[in-house]
């Protein structure tokens, strides 16, 4: 780990700082990424880019960071912790759209094209991982998106009766 840290550390404590805008955040964040990095190492496919794997779990520890900022200022209205989950436990859950449809017709596509669509589209991965994950060369990825595109979207034509 130590050697990592050599490594890839000043490239990702400027990561860091690109994102969080200011050096306490971003020394947080760096410290967050490598404790996050050694807990999961045993997850860690060394057929692919260990910069690559650092740099998702610098994101997403990112995101996750942001997604509390976002509840803070609201969980700071109440005096207790019971007061506070009685109050979330009261708000109605929200309806959730009607996605069936698309899942479906996804389901039906290849293995391959299948597979694309999710990485790119659901695992949010761009043309070049999803092609790293997948093994094939970028240009494959591309062609298998296309494809998919279009096979959904003459399925779901047809299906709305459009």
């Amino acid at each position: 780990m130590e050697e990592n840290i050599k490594v890839y550390g000043p490239r990702l404590f400027g990561l860091c700082m690109t994102l969080c805008k200011n050096k306490e955040d971003a020394w947080d964040l760096y410290q967050d990424t490598w404790l996050r990095a050694y807990e999961r190492q045993e997850q860690y496919n060394s057929s692919f880019a260990y910069e690559s794997w650092l740099t998702a779990i610098c994101v997403n520890r990112y995101r996750d960071n942001l997604r509390r900022q976002k509840l803070a200022p609201f969980l700071d209205l109440f005096s207790t912790t019971e007061e506070k989950d009685r109050m979330i436990e009261e708000i109605p859950a929200k309806e959730k759209e009607d996605f069936s449809e698309i899942h479906e017709a996804i389901d039906t596509l290849p293995h391959k094209l299948r597979e694309a669509v999710i990485l790119y589209y659901f695992e949010d991965k761009d043309v070049g991982k999803t092609a790293e994950i997948m093994q094939v060369p970028v240009g494959t990825i591309k062609t298998r998106l296309m494809k998919a595109r279009k096979m959904l979207k003459e399925a779901l034509l047809d299906e709305w009766n459009l």
